[in-house]
């Protein structure tokens, strides 16, 4: 550890003893990480979440509120003023309006403190005023999560293993075409090495667009301010024995080095070490419908993920979070009202099953860990129709395309997670025994009572999980 990482150390562990002692000593703060990969509805889960904290009809789930002792929620300005607050009324609006839509996608890091006036339980509750507890939610990319595997790896490793996890994707063959045509040991030309980047980048979209999870360097995805830098002006090459100085290779090898110090380390130093209750939001449904390789790529960036919570297994992270463990972790599969609850309890077990290996390194850790399946925002209802002379449990909604009512039956998922999980680990190609649908639904007309939250499905019994023991 050089003499600026130590005294970056030591001001951390300096800051952290004040934080705990101050929130001890006054008011509690809960720092609530939710991420999710493409599609996993994370911008709905935190709207939805917050409304439904701050008018709780709809949280009998939630301890604290079913006992009464939430007597207000409230939201106040958060504590860092360098990060972009999360536009909680524009998306509750877009949701809730008289012509309801999906918000916007949040691109970047946000932030989001929710306070709440508690009644203390117990013998002594009766005795003791109420306190106050801030629930400081967190937003950030998945992507950029899973940008945590780059930090241990070379970028002969990483080249040599996103080459060989893309070399029969369709969505890379321009890329891959494009690297074949260029000898990396060549003098770096900029104008190359800038069209190799871009045919990366727009690989990974394509491929996130086609349900893989894989997606990293996360921030070609969403560079932000950053785009068209050289820290994110690389691509994976083939390996070369002895790079010269002044190559394409060694370049962009320099390149890859600079973005795991400058970019990726900064977010887990900032933002990701300060976490206590994490949820991670996956769309579960759209991997099966993409097809066993999607869903073998989504375990693979689970288990990838979870490596985030184990300090142990990298020295920086070691360095950066001096003891301190993320305390529980949900793995929430989201969009649940797409299937009749009836089918809800296979949707939970497969995701278990999904995240086996990622859970139990969890849990290894020390963390409590637990699956659901829940909609943050119910967009259907069920109903039950005949079909070929046989009963047929299906949801009904309005359809994102035409806005038109239907009903819809996805396929009925098995009862074994291994129907579907040993196929994707096999590397089939298709389900050999059921079709698998999905459906893109439109938010519902909503005429909410006062102190009503939107509609949702478990999103109670998730915060109670994450929050319930804090408050």
């Amino acid at each position: 550890m050089g003499l600026g990482d130590l005294a970056d150390s030591i001001t951390r562990q300096i800051e952290a003893m004040g934080d705990a002692t101050s929130e001890a000593l006054f008011e509690p703060v809960i720092r609530l990480g939710v991420t999710g990969l493409s599609r996993a509805g994370k911008t709905v889960f935190i709207t939805s979440l917050v409304a439904n904290l701050m008018n709780r009809g709809r949280m009998h789930g939630l301890t604290a509120t079913a006992e009464g002792r939430v007597q207000t929620a409230f939201l106040q300005p958060q504590p860092d003023d360098l990060v972009p607050r999360f536009d909680y009324e524009s998306h509750l609006a877009a949701m809730t309006g008289q012509n309801p839509h999906w918000p916007a996608s949040t691109r970047a890091i946000s932030e989001l403190r929710l306070s709440f006036r508690i009644q203390p339980s117990g013998l002594l509750g009766g005795l003791r005023g109420p306190r106050t507890v801030h629930l400081d939610i967190v937003d950030y990319p998945g992507e950029w999560l899973l940008d945590l595997a780059l930090l241990d790896q070379s970028f002969a490793d990483w080249s040599a293993d996103a080459l060989d996890r893309i070399a029969n994707r369709p969505q890379a063959e321009t890329f891959l075409t494009q690297v074949d045509g260029i000898d990396p040991a060549e003098k770096l030309d900029e104008p190359i090495a800038q069209g190799l980047a871009s045919d990366f980048a727009a690989y990974l979209k394509s491929a996130r667009e086609s349900g893989y999870s894989d997606c990293t360097p996360g921030r070609f995805l969403l560079p932000g301010d950053m785009e068209g830098s050289p820290a994110l002006t690389f691509a994976p090459l083939p390996k070369l024995a002895k790079p010269t100085r002044g190559s394409l290779y060694r370049e962009f090898e320099r390149r890859f080095e600079a973005y795991k110090s400058r970019v990726v380390k900064p977010f887990f130093r900032d933002h990701f070490s300060r976490i206590d209750r994490q949820v991670v939001l996956v769309d579960v449904l759209g991997a099966i419908h993409a097809g066993p390789a999607a869903l073998e790529d989504l375990r693979r960036a689970m288990a990838e993920i979870l490596a985030a919570f184990r300090p142990g297994a990298n020295a920086f992270l070691s360095q950066l979070f001096l003891g301190k463990r993320v305390e529980r972790i949900l793995f929430a599969a989201t969009k649940a009202d797409h299937l009749h609850h009836s089918q809800h309890p296979q949707l939970t077990a497969i995701t278990e099953a999904l995240l086996r290996e990622a859970k139990d390194r969890a849990d290894f850790a020390g963390a409590k860990t637990a699956a659901m399946s829940i909609a943050a925002l119910r967009t259907t209802v069920e109903e039950r129709i005949e079909h070929q002379g046989k009963p047929l449990d299906c949801v009904r909604g309005r359809l994102l395309e035409t806005g038109k009512s239907a009903a819809f039956y996805p396929g009925a998922l098995p009862e074994d997670p291994a129907r579907l999980l040993s196929p994707a680990r096999n590397g089939e190609e298709a389900w050999l025994d059921a079709d698998y649908q999905i459906m893109r639904f439109a938010p519902a007309d909503l005429l909410l009572k006062p102190g009503e939250g939107p509609p949702h499905i478990r999103l109670d019994k998730a915060v109670e999980f994450l929050i319930g023991d804090r408050l």
